[in-house]
């Protein structure tokens, strides 16, 4: 069974200049770091035109389905029927994109069933973790 799960999804970027209608981005999920997801941006579709990644909570994409959440760099909420609403908060700016929600459901259903929502303690090694960090230590 793979560990890495990736889906495209279709992200319309709010607000741009040069208008984009919509962008290819991608959201990651790997159970070796159970609690996070990644959504990657192509380099075409950021002001510093290099590839960008943000990494977030899974609970966040998943809470944000059905209401505001987040309060940090990132936040989530729904839009409409079918779209959830992505901001992405940095200094140098703040990029808000649009995704379908089903796109969402279906990356979160696959995420769970690799590791499901309130298992994912079960994925870490923390003996492991704890002597790679003793190991930099010295």
């Amino acid at each position: 069974m793979s560990i890495v799960i990736e889906q495209p999804v279709e992200a319309r970027l709010v607000a741009a200049a040069p208008r984009m209608p919509s962008i290819p981005a991608t959201l990651h999920y790997d159970r070796r770091d159970p609690f996070a997801v990644r959504m990657t941006f192509p380099a075409p579709a950021t002001l510093e035109g290099v590839e960008v990644c943000w990494t977030f909570a899974r609970d966040l994409l998943a809470a944000g389905l059905h209401g505001a959440e987040g309060h940090g760099d990132v936040r989530v909420r729904p839009y409409g029927f079918d779209r959830t609403v992505l901001e992405f908060h940095a200094p140098e700016g703040t990029a808000v994109v649009h995704v379908h929600s089903s796109e969402v459901r279906r990356f979160l259903a696959a995420t769970g069933e690799l590791v499901p929502a309130g298992l994912e303690h079960l994925q870490l090694d923390l003996d492991h973790d704890l002597a790679e960090l003793m190991r930099d230590a010295y």
